[in-house]
């Protein structure tokens, strides 16, 4: 088992990992930024270093100062969580080049699946379904990319090899502006991404974001933990999560996971990774793999019972996986809300400090926060604050206990999307289940 685990991110999820390490009893360092020195993990870690100061550039995302933050603690591995350097190749191999573990997947393995291109590849011949499109980087030649798009059908999107976020991507209606608008996404790449490598796709006009859950050790043995439903979105940024997806297939559900898990094996994946997808009309097709623990992951523990932080840091140790596919179990159904510190009408990040801060409770309700009362949301990052998780024996269930925990949630101080939850998990159309992508933007839209 690893004795000393760096903690390698802030907030709500930092604080997750050292809760993960202490239930394992395994020793942690919190670095941090000189704007995060009274975050709740640096509070409670074993040991806590500055890496920089408030910008991001110069502290959590400075490779050279996190990995001296390792050997001066003598940490055995850095867990970057999500986001940061969670998914950056180059971050992995100079960890493990200076004799630290890295948990989380092998940089080849993450340089395969950040390009969009070559992840698809990967998962064609894994026979993971795939969104029908340019089966790799478009031409030069505007001749061949315009037969290309008649072959896959209007609309198509264009996108960016290494693009991620909703980034980097046009949507083409005609074939009239399909050469300039490729002309325009490459620039866009170039600029945001340092590629100006881009790929072709069918367009569908109103899928799903289902995803699914895996774990593997490396060693060619791998599981699923079911699937997500992540549709309720604002400009590509998921605002509410639920699993399992409803409404699903169950044959084709099963058939996806089963498809991931062997793509796992195929490609000798590490650590815990997600798939995800569109769904639409009963299909599943692949758009991309996250390599690190999702944001999201509440929800699929609470309806396996298996923490998938803790499982992470059991492959980083070279321990199996501590349960088989056939006694993984799937009960009830688990929604989770993202607590923002924005504005809930202009979406600005509202900074600032909190007054009064007190979480919902009772039964099936799991509050994931870093906030307490004083403490000072600074400007410099994410603004994701609170997630409210509740699990229930069915949805119904689930979702009259959420109702009810963000009734109870109290953020004062500061501007929170809370009401904006409140209203989400009231809505008839999400109540019913099963809203595509593009739902919440419409909704907002018309008032």
């Amino acid at each position: 088992m690893l004795e000393k685990v760096l903690i390698a991110n802030r907030g709500e999820i930092a604080l997750r990992i050292l809760r993960a390490c202490k239930a394992m009893d395994i020793r942690t360092v919190a670095v941090h930024s000189k704007a995060d020195a009274d975050l709740m993990h640096v509070r409670l870690a074993d040991e806590a270093i500055c890496i920089g100061p408030a910008g991001a550039s110069e502290s959590y995302l400075h490779t050279p100062a996190i990995i001296s933050a390792a050997e001066v603690s003598d940490a055995d591995a850095i867990h970057p969580g999500y986001g940061f350097l969670a998914e950056n190749a180059d971050f992995a191999e100079q960890v493990e080049e200076s004799g630290f573990i890295f948990i989380g997947p092998r940089s080849e393995t993450i340089r395969l699946m950040g390009d969009k291109v070559s992840a698809k590849d990967a998962m064609r011949k894994a026979g993971v379904p795939t969104v029908p499109g340019s089966d790799g980087p478009l031409p030069d030649d505007p001749d061949a990319i315009i037969e290309i798009a008649r072959e896959v059908g209007y609309p198509v999107i264009i996108k960016a090899a290494a693009g991620g976020g909703g980034r980097g991507m046009r949507v083409v209606h005609n074939e009239a502006a399909l050469v300039n608008s490729v002309q325009i996404t490459k620039g866009e790449a170039a600029v945001a991404f340092g590629s100006d490598v881009v790929y072709m796709e069918k367009f569908l006009q109103r899928p799903r974001h289902v995803e699914v859950q895996v774990i593997a050790d490396g060693k060619g043995h791998a599981i699923h933990l079911g699937d997500r439903d992540c549709s309720l979105q604002r400009r590509h940024q998921k605002v509410i999560e639920e699993a399992p997806a409803p409404l699903i297939d169950e044959a084709a559900r099963r058939e996806v996971a089963e498809a991931c898990v062997r793509a796992c094996e195929e490609i000798g994946y590490r650590g815990a990774g997600t798939f995800e997808f569109l769904y639409e009309d009963g299909g599943f097709y692949f758009i991309e793999m996250n390599t690190r623990v999702q944001v999201e992951h509440p929800v699929t523990e609470l309806i396996t019972g298996v923490d998938i932080v803790q499982e992470q840091l059991r492959i980083a140790s070279d321990l199996p996986i501590s349960v088989a596919q056939q006694d993984v179990s799937f009960a009830g159904h688990a929604l989770e809300c993202r607590i923002n510190a924005e504005d809930p009408q202009t979406f600005l990040p509202s900074p600032g400090r909190i007054t009064t801060f007190h979480a919902p409770g009772g039964p099936g309700v799991r509050v994931d926060s870093h906030i307490y009362d004083g403490y000072t949301v600074p400007p410099f990052y994410d603004s994701l604050i609170a997630k409210v998780i509740t699990y229930g024996e069915d949805r119904d269930q689930a979702m009259a206990r959420m109702r009810q925990a963000l009734d109870e949630l109290v953020i004062e101080g500061i501007r929170t999307n809370t009401s904006l939850h409140r209203e989400l998990v009231r809505d008839a159309s999400f109540m019913a289940g099963g809203v595509s992508i593009h739902y919440l933007e419409s909704k907002l839209e018309d008032g």
